[in-house]
């Protein structure tokens, strides 16, 4: 009975949008040592209805303004894989910033009409002048939809509905197709799919696409229900599976890269997947160079080129995340960062579903991040106030620095948001050959620490985790990304108060 008065008000003040109040019930919830599966299942149930929308746009007064909706969701994913790479003391911590986002991630669509406060109020800079209604649910829950025939004919009418926009049927269908537990991996797969395949075709001078979110939804949905379990995940499909089919939807460039495994590589998909040859150094930076300095043909040109010569589409992907770093380290202005870090986050997505899945048309996507990667290398080049192509060069002093001399700069460096001094710190590191761990270690944790957008967590994870596997020659240039966009992002009001506010509560361990 304890337990559940205290998820009550947990969920009481969440839906009060009182960030103070909710992380305090959270505090709670976590000095009696509740089990952090058990918070993230019930913080799913509590935000699950009011984080959809009915459209990813609006158009008032001829204006576009672009709404995305999951961040609450993709930070309790990332907060699981996250715990391992922190300190002890911090372990908590990215659950704590997702729970002190969530009172302002509700009904995003009410907070566009100026109706309610909240993250995009403050991203558009709306008036807010009343007493704000309740949450609204702009999709209710569903029941399944069972449908008979060959899991291949049901997974092809539910990505129809997905495609026409039928939000409510194919959430029922899709609830209905989790339900074939024989062939559950397989509709699981699809979902990855239909997110990966939904991606935008132009940049410059938009705000309204969906930047892989679509994929990054289905993955903290997969993700999630497997922690939880199916059996007690249904809040879970709820929060991720609806939006799959809410429009805007783009598909264009994933058609651009049907064309080109049909035409110019005969459509053999199955054979080039079974690829395993690596890139050499030279062909990794070719194809970086390619993707950062020139247009899209040529990108096009140089992935088929490096197929047909029998290297692996796994390891050009890791070439191609490579390429996705660079562009952060070459973004300059907070407010520049959206497209390079998006661009980065959909490479890393796309790299966990070939590592994850088998699924026949992925050989395609390997088109679609590239070409993301080199439109958004395009658009920074034409937006003002970046950086371009620098020299990496270590601050004064800092070869007789210690390791632990240069961690605690780069860590000062890092909160105090000096993203070129981040860089140039991670970049001295680096070339001193010291232990990688405690650099990694570093990273997180102040990726962690920075917050008031949990959704930059996941960004600060992604570079990690891909650094930790990925195969590419280039691989440091990850951590170079990863300090640069920690301390370079965006960040709202005080981008150190949910830290401050979580060490006090659990301890006293505030720097």
């Amino acid at each position: 009975m304890a337990t559940a008065t205290d998820y009550a008000r947990l969920e009481e003040r969440i839906l009060a949008r009182d960030q103070v109040g909710a992380s305090a019930a959270l505090y709670d919830l976590m000095k009696d040592k509740r089990p952090v599966i058990e918070i993230v299942a019930q913080t799913v149930r509590i935000h699950a209805p009011y984080t959809h929308v009915p459209y990813h746009q609006r158009l008032d007064d001829g204006m576009v303004k672009f709404v995305n909706n999951d961040h609450c969701l993709l930070s309790e994913r990332v907060a699981l894989p996250l715990m391992s790479l922190l300190p002890s003391q911090l372990r908590y911590l990215p659950l704590a910033q997702s729970v002190w986002y969530m009172p302002t991630g509700l009904d995003p669509w009410n907070q566009l009409l100026g109706k309610a406060p909240g993250h995009y109020t403050r991203l558009y800079e709306i008036k807010v002048d009343q007493t704000p209604p309740k949450p609204e649910a702009h999709w209710p829950d569903q029941e399944p939809v069972r449908l008979d025939g060959p899991i291949g004919e049901r997974l092809n009418h539910w990505l129809t509905l997905v495609q026409r926009g039928d939000v409510l049927p194919a959430y029922r269908v899709f609830l209905g197709l989790m339900e074939d537990a024989p062939n559950r991996r397989q509709v699981l797969a699809h979902l990855a799919f239909a997110g990966l395949i939904d991606v935008q075709d132009r940049m410059l001078h938009n705000r309204s696409y969906t930047t892989g979110h679509k994929s990054f939804r289905a993955r903290a949905t997969i993700e999630l229900g497997e922690a939880l379990g199916w059996d007690a995940a249904h809040h879970v499909l709820y929060a991720g599976v609806p939006d799959l089919a809410v429009g805007p939807r783009w598909y264009s460039t994933y058609e651009m890269g049907c064309n080109v495994v049909q035409n110019l590589l005969d459509g053999r998909d199955a054979a080039l997947l079974r690829q395993e040859s690596p890139l050499t150094p030279a062909e990794e930076a070719m194809l970086v160079e390619t993707i950062t300095r020139q247009r899209e043909p040529s990108v096009i040109e140089a992935v088929v080129v490096l197929l047909k010569a029998g290297r692996s589409p796994r390891f050009i992907l890791d070439a191609i995340q490579v390429a996705a770093a660079q562009v952060i380290l070459e973004t300059g202005a907070p407010n520049n960062f959206s497209m390079s870090q998006h661009g980065y986050e959909y490479c890393n997505t796309l790299g966990w579903f070939y590592d994850t899945f088998q699924h026949p048309h992925r050989l395609k996507l390997l088109f679609v991040a590239a070409s993301f990667i080199q439109h958004a290398a395009e658009h920074q080049r034409d937006t003002p106030n970046n950086l371009g192509r620098r020299t990496l060069t270590p601050p004064p002093g800092a070869s007789g620095w210690s390791a632990t001399q240069l961690l605690a700069k780069l860590e000062a460096a890092l909160l105090a948001l000096e993203a070129d001094e981040s860089v140039a710190l991670t970049a001295a590191y680096l070339a001193a050959g010291h232990d990688r761990a405690p650099l990694v270690q570093t990273l997180a944790s102040a990726a962690v620490e920075v917050g008031n957008d949990p959704h930059n967590q996941e960004l600060g994870l992604s570079l990690l985790e891909d650094y930790a596997k990925t195969r590419a020659h280039d691989r440091d240039r990850l951590l170079l990304a990863q300090a640069k966009h920690t301390a370079g992002h965006r960040k709202y009001g005080d981008h150190l108060e949910c830290y401050r506010r979580f060490a006090e509560a659990m301890g006293g361990i505030a720097r």
